[in-house]
């Protein structure tokens, strides 16, 4: 028995997202003509191939793929679509390449509303101009109302490394200084306090940002000397520290009243009783290069207006691999271990 029938033909004036956008017809070639690609053309995508062919390159491939649920969809300082650009350029960055292309997935829920949707590609547009990245393939699909969160995003990035880069965990080395390029936690205390509908004083905003201008001056300055770079997002400075300090087989210790925090930030970890260094980030990186070189790194990072408070915040030790200590401001030590469950759920 047909419990329920439901015509997917959308109304001509239609505002919302409706089934029919994700059939593969009249609707969702108009869809993709009035809205995706006027947002994103460029001569690759505009070929409307099944896929993307590249021009050659000469130099090393960096790959990389994530997904994006964030709610709210719109917060402080950004939105999902601005979110997913940066989530992938910056993981190219932080291989030491330069982002190039990008594939851009979206599963829409029925019932958005198409302005919403125009201002999430319009996000997407700005983000991808400002990380100097195309896209140039994707697909769209729509869930039924009830069986998705308005947008989720998938964005798969390929970059190019830059000549001489060797930026990977295995170089770490005991006696390299740990950096940061600002101050930590604002993303995901900005996604919760909106998420929560909290008025908190002060002004709490993500810190979304394209990371690659930045790690570019880096490599410029240091060349092989910048030995590791990590974005530090779900799971913050306390996840990143951890994965790196496994991967290299080292130790790692982070000193607490160095690492730069605002007043707000901090203020609302305090009361919501949270640790800062595992709230999450979207425009913060880890750097690690030799002692000699903190001093020309901590001043490339400040003259960019991404690292004007950059700092040193720590140093790789032995004899504790795998293992990153917090010194406090009362020389007393506490072990930074790996997030345990899910602190912000959803905050990319």
């Amino acid at each position: 028995m047909i419990r329920e029938f439901r015509c997917p033909l959308p109304n001509p004036d239609h505002d919302t997202v409706t089934l029919a956008h994700g059939g593969g017809g009249r609707a969702s070639a108009e869809l993709l003509a009035s809205m995706l690609l006027p947002a994103l053309a460029n001569p690759l995508l505009d070929e409307l191939h099944d896929g993307a062919v590249l021009p050659p390159s000469d130099h090393e491939l960096a790959f990389s793929t994530d997904s994006f649920v964030v709610r709210p969809l719109f917060f402080p300082g950004g939105d999902i679509g601005r979110l997913a650009v940066h989530g992938t350029t910056n993981d190219l960055a932080m291989c030491g390449a330069r982002p190039r292309w990008m594939s851009l997935g979206l599963i829409l829920e029925e019932g958005l509303p198409l302005a919403d949707l125009r201002r999430i590609l319009e996000s997407i547009r700005d983000a991808c101009r400002e990380s100097d990245v195309v896209v140039v393939t994707g697909d769209t699909k729509v869930v039924e109302r009830g069986h998705g969160d308005g947008v989720f995003v998938n964005t798969t990035g390929i970059g190019e490394v830059v000549p001489g880069a060797r930026v990977r965990p295995s170089r770490v080395r005991p006696g390299d200084r740990i950096l940061v390029n600002g101050p930590i936690a604002e993303h995901g205390i900005a996604i919760l306090t909106r998420r929560e509908n909290l008025q908190l004083e002060g002004d709490l905003r993500s810190d979304s940002a394209a990371l690659w201008p930045l790690v570019e001056a880096l490599l410029d300055r240091l060349g092989e000397d910048l030995h590791c770079l990590r974005d530090a997002t779900r799971g913050g400075i306390a996840s990143a520290t951890n994965e790196i300090a496994a991967a290299a087989h080292v130790g790692m210790v982070i000193e607490e009243t160095a690492v730069p925090l605002r007043a707000p930030v901090r203020a609302a970890c305090e009361i919501f009783g949270l640790d800062p260094l595992y709230v999450a980030n979207e425009g913060r990186l880890l750097a690690f290069v030799p002692a000699e070189r903190a001093g020309a790194a901590v001043e490339c990072l400040r003259a960019h207006p991404l690292g004007e408070d950059a700092a040193i915040i720590g140093e790789v030790v032995e004899g504790r691999p795998g293992r990153v200590v917090v010194r406090g401001g009362l020389g007393t030590d506490r072990v930074l271990d790996m997030l345990r469950g899910e602190q912000l759920p959803r905050i990319c």
